[in-house]
């Protein structure tokens, strides 16, 4: 797929920037340090989400990039969105569907420092055949050039991302209310960039949705989905609740399309930076839908079950985490009283 014309304009790189810079002020001003001490004391579901966010989801995609036969600067973006944390819209769909906001924030605080040590490892690790691909497109045009991943443009843009999250908790400190409404205003932003990049691409370059393989839609909303999957049953599977199963299965589905934009923007040239950048948009594009759908799914099958939680949490802390929730007979459906996450704390038994 060729891109005769360029994808995006410096004026819109530059309104890019300034959006980007609002979404993660805003997710910074979501944490504070309390945040980074809960992922110390309660590291075990922040482990579960690391595994996978950055074992689940790079796999995931290298999978569907190989099975599908992606051009290989479409894979190379593939896995790259792969290995990136969710951010604030993340935690704003875990929210919704009554999902452990607690857990998604310590996650994404998590994932997105350790994102500078794992990425350029999965790149390396998920990407070596495709850059080879790519190397010999080159040298077969008498360019004579090789295609390498830029590691070191990389971390320094995870780097300059992190800069606007720190202003964020600062200004947390120093005025909660602010800080209120550019955590509100960051979930809202991420969604009028996705619209954004797709209207311009759409009155610019309206064919590109046409001379798009259907195989890279299919990864463009399998990877989403597959994460969404692969995150509740990997965390059911290892007994976490059920409004931390949610968290994981969104945390782990829905990755920061946004900051997908910076770092190929910052890192990669044309000829793979154009198609790369319109993966990003086709994945941030559809990931929107997915998670409205999956979290309307989850708001709804999950009523009774976090109802259930928040009772038993209100009578641990009344009366001692020993205390039985007693309930009247056929009152709690089957699903919970053989469900696997609902906890090892007696008064969580419910079989």
């Amino acid at each position: 797929m060729e891109f005769n014309t360029q994808l995006l304009y410096n004026h819109d790189q530059a309104l890019l920037a300034i959006m980007i810079f609002v979404i993660m002020l805003g997710m910074g001003a979501s944490l504070t340090v309390d945040d980074f001490k809960a992922v110390v004391r309660k590291p075990r579901g922040v482990f579960i989400g690391f595994l996978s966010q950055f074992g689940l989801m790079p796999l995931i995609a290298f999978t569907l990039a190989t099975v599908l036969n992606f051009p290989p600067a479409f894979a190379i973006s593939l896995i790259l969105i792969g290995c990136l944390p969710g951010g604030t819209t993340s935690n704003m769909f875990t929210y919704f569907s009554r999902g452990s906001v607690a857990l998604s924030i310590s996650m994404t605080t998590a994932s997105t420092i350790l994102a500078l040590l794992m990425m350029p490892i999965l790149l390396k690790l998920y990407t070596g055949g495709f850059i080879n691909q790519i190397t010999a497109s080159l040298q077969a045009s008498d360019s004579g050039a090789e295609f390498v991943i830029p590691t070191g443009n990389i971390i320094s843009s995870l780097v300059m991302i992190l800069v606007p999250v720190a202003l964020g908790m600062w200004l947390k400190r120093k005025s909660p209310d602010w800080a209120k409404t550019a955590e509100d205003t960051a979930g809202f932003v991420a969604i009028l960039v996705i619209l954004y990049l797709l209207g311009t691409a759409f009155i610019r370059h309206g064919g590109l949705f046409a001379q798009t393989p259907w195989q890279v839609y299919v990864g463009a909303v399998g990877l989403g989905l597959s994460g969404f999957l692969f995150g509740y049953w990997f965390s059911r599977l290892l007994g976490m609740f059920p409004i931390f199963q949610r968290a994981v299965s969104l945390e782990t589905g829905i990755q920061n399309g946004p900051v997908s934009f910076a770092v190929i923007l910052l890192s990669f040239a044309e000829p793979v930076q154009s198609q790369m950048l319109w993966l990003a948009i086709l994945y941030s594009t559809f990931i929107v839908m997915t998670s409205s759908f999956i979290t309307l799914y989850y708001r709804n099958t999950g009523k009774f079950d976090y109802n259930i939680h928040k009772n038993t949490v209100i009578h641990n802390r009344l009366f001692g985490s020993d205390y039985v929730t007693h309930y009247p007979e056929g009152f709690l459906p089957a699903r919970l009283l053989k469900d696997p996450s609902q906890g090892s704390s007696p008064s969580q038994r419910r079989g």
